[in-house]
């Protein structure tokens, strides 16, 4: 194996289950990485373990140096001290020193943010959004994060709780999210929601679900996301409209962004953007309905760089 280049920064992206671990050049390319089981139901201490078995196992090779750690993790947390929290889905950390406890081993610059954010900022420094000034960022997928950049800068808010636009509600009386209020966007349009609909329609209509009951294996109650995409890259009708559903739902989302912030882009990571890219230029051209912005439709909206590695990728942009 090739040695590694100097000058490396180390990105740790941690999960409810696993780790993922990358060395990132001063380029923004991920030169190597791995992945590790995460212990996030046991103790404080056995949480830590799994990060400094995963920063371990990338690094052990003598020819490997890196200048510091940036480190993705779950929230909340405190992005000016590097304190977790309360995170739901790592429970063994409550206002846990994470920066801290990983700078003392490691004797390296150490920063901690959410996903959203640090994503936001790789995908500002390296990505789709290189060049710009004025970035918003979402991942959909299980559920919708999000992350502003000004000049090149995370927008934290006083607090660093600012950036929480998955939970921005665009019904008052619709559904009751997970964070406890009424029609956020992220309830409404994650892969979850995408799939509850499917199986909805499913049941109403099994006639019109053949190929969508075919990918889940005839099990009507298995139904996902994923089986809604998989099905309108075959051409199905059904997995179509499930998607034009989702669309109508987050153009008047971004809408709401785009007055509030005049981002000079969109950028969207995660699965759910993904399935949602055919659909992308039809939701910048339905901006202006749903804007005051006079040039909302001038706005790109664009699909994420880093993909799966936004975590690492965006760890390592925290200290770039």
């Amino acid at each position: 194996m090739n040695p590694a280049p100097q000058g490396l920064i180390l990105g740790v992206d941690i999960g409810g289950t696993k780790i993922a671990a990358g060395l990132v050049d001063r380029a923004g390319k991920i030169v190597r990485q791995i992945r590790h089981p995460m212990v996030a139901n046991g103790s404080a201490e056995a949480g830590l373990e799994a990060v400094f078995g995963a920063i371990d196992a990338l690094s052990s090779s003598r020819d490997i140096a890196f200048e510091a750690i940036g480190i993705c993790a779950p929230g909340p947390l405190d992005p000016k001290t590097g304190v977790v929290l309360n995170p739901p889905n790592v429970p063994c950390w409550r206002n846990f020193p994470l920066a801290q406890r990983v700078a003392e081993k490691y004797r390296q610059p150490v920063k901690v943010d959410n996903d959203a954010n640090a994503a936001a900022l790789a995908e500002t420094r390296w990505g789709a959004a290189r060049g710009c000034h004025y970035v918003f960022y979402a991942t959909l997928g299980t559920g919708i994060g999000t992350g502003i950049v000004f000049d090149g800068r995370i927008y934290h808010g006083n607090t660093g709780s600012a950036g929480e636009g998955g939970h921005v509600s665009i019904d008052y009386r619709g559904p009751v999210c997970h964070c406890g209020k009424r029609g956020c966007i992220e309830i409404l349009a994650a892969g979850p929601a995408i799939g509850m609909r499917a199986r909805a329609k499913v049941a109403a209509e099994p006639a019109r679900a053949a190929k969508i009951l075919e990918l889940a294996k005839g099990n009507a109650a298995s139904v996902a996301s994923e089986h809604v995409a998989q099905a309108y890259a075959a051409g199905d009708p059904l997995a179509r409209e499930i998607l034009e559903e989702t669309v109508d739902l987050l153009v008047p989302w971004l809408g709401n962004i785009v007055d509030l912030l005049d981002p000079d882009i969109l950028v969207m990571g995660g699965g759910v953007s993904a399935m949602l890219q055919p659909f992308f230029v039809e939701m910048k051209d339905r901006l202006p309905e749903w804007c005051l912005n006079p040039h909302a439709q001038d706005i790109p909206l664009v699909l994420a760089h880093y993909g799966a590695d936004a975590g690492i990728a965006g760890g390592a942009a925290l200290c770039a």
